[in-house]
């Protein structure tokens, strides 16, 4: 016994001595075209000089898949004389200069679509640029960049500006009206990150609504015409320890935001409004990938039919329809399982199988709305992934949802990215 514990301890004293032995005399980047290496040097945290520490070069890998420009990055260890090393980081780029564009039918029926085009990897520094457009029954646009290392590895900026009119319903008195809803401001937000795992976005927004009757029901306690000027104070709070290898992800991730909206107009109340989405992968054999993620969110209780939880097929229930209901609360699971039919050098095929359910809380109402038939949706359904393994985010996908839970529904969901 006593030899077998003084075995483990050599072990365990040779591989401390693998991983920790010899200085640094260099630190090489391999593979790099767009994305320039002064930037990359800049976000990793091995640097000349240092005793090797591949429990850093690990996170320094995991660092660099995750930004937008590279899909895959791998180390090599070079020995020196007088117990020098060189290390050398090899990066798989993507492309980062995506067009996209979705069509899809609105509430109505009538065609729609969405275009746009990003950078995702500006000037080489990792900043995105980008804009879109979209026509569903009105005109939207919308701009945006991005510069998570603008001041320093640590330290950034994002801005943002939006024209988005869309066609809402809103449900109140047991029936719906709809109306022509615009969401007119800029958004600036400061972006920090602690460490390898923890990061922060803090900023401001100010924005104008603009709600006009349309159609449908009308109730002297809901107004036809509203034109209001808001502002938003918004934290992000973002934990990541996920792995990522191609289009597999394995570890656990939690995302909180957290808002509070006031308004110029003092008869509408100020209100808080935070979800935080816990989402957890798991890899299954060579091909297999269990993905996960619950959102549980609140609200301001406020009465009103402009509550801001929606159900929605793009956001959280496939196959449940566009805005089909509103809350002040919500509980949100989505699960599924992905598995890859094909596998080629640039080219991914994804089949999923998926389970989504949620439950909502009534403007007004109080916690045994969850547990209300009316308000639980549950949408078991299939779908498929074809993804691009060199073009950032370039993974098309359609999914086909069908409810199983009371008054239910079903239908198709396209979309660009993964659903969660």
């Amino acid at each position: 016994m006593v030899r077998f514990f003084l075995l483990v301890l050599f072990c365990l004293a040779m591989k401390i001595g693998v991983g920790q032995n010899g200085v640094v005399d260099e630190v090489k980047i391999k593979g790099a075209k767009r994305t320039k290496t002064d930037f990359i040097k800049k976000i990793i945290r091995l640097e000349k000089g240092m005793i090797l520490d591949s429990i850093l070069i690990d996170k320094d890998m995991e660092r660099l898949k995750r930004l937008p420009a590279i899909s895959h990055a791998y180390y090599e260890i070079q020995p020196l004389e007088n117990e020098k090393i060189v290390v050398l980081y090899y990066i798989e780029e993507n492309f980062t200069l995506i067009p996209f564009a979705n069509l899809f039918t609105s509430s109505n029926d009538d065609f729609a679509f969405r275009i746009g085009l990003q950078e995702f990897n500006l000037l080489g520094r990792n900043i995105t640029l980008g804009g879109f457009y979209q026509y569903d029954i009105f005109s939207s646009y919308g701009l945006s960049i991005r510069a998570p290392n603008l001041f320093n590895s640590r330290l950034g900026l994002a801005i943002n500006y939006h024209d988005f009119t869309t066609q809402e319903p809103v449900f109140f008195d047991s029936t719906t009206a709809d109306y022509r809803y615009n969401n007119k401001g800029f958004e600036i937000l400061g972006l920090y990150e602690f460490d390898f795992k923890n990061r922060i976005e803090l900023g401001f927004s100010l924005f104008t609504e603009d709600y006009a009757y349309l159609s449908g029901a009308t109730n002297p306690m809901v107004p036809q015409a509203l034109n209001v000027d808001k502002h938003l104070v918004k934290l992000i709070y973002d934990f990541n320890n996920l792995e990522y290898f191609y289009q597999y992800l394995e570890g656990f991730r939690s995302s909180l935001n957290f808002q509070y909206v006031g308004s110029s107009n003092l008869s509408l109340p100020e209100f808080l409004i935070g979800f935080n989405d816990f989402a957890y992968f798991h890899r299954i054999g060579e091909k297999g990938n269990w993905a996960s993620r619950l959102r549980l969110g609140l609200a301001s209780n406020v009465d009103t039919p402009f509550a801001p939880f929606t159900v929605d097929n793009n956001l959280n229930i496939r196959g449940v329809g566009n805005t089909i209901d509103r809350g002040t609360g919500a509980i949100v699971l989505n699960t599924e399982y992905r598995h890859t039919l094909v596998d080629e050098d640039w080219f991914v095929l994804q089949g999923n199988v998926f389970v989504d359910g949620g439950s909502w809380r009534n403007p007004g109402g109080d916690f045994g709305d969850f547990a209300e038939s009316q308000n639980i949706r549950v949408y078991p359904g299939v779908g498929l992934r074809f993804i691009h393994k060199r073009i950032f985010n370039a993974i098309f996908r359609i999914d086909y949802g069908y409810g199983i839970t009371e008054d239910a529904s079903r239908g198709v969901v396209f979309g660009i990215g993964q659903y969660f």
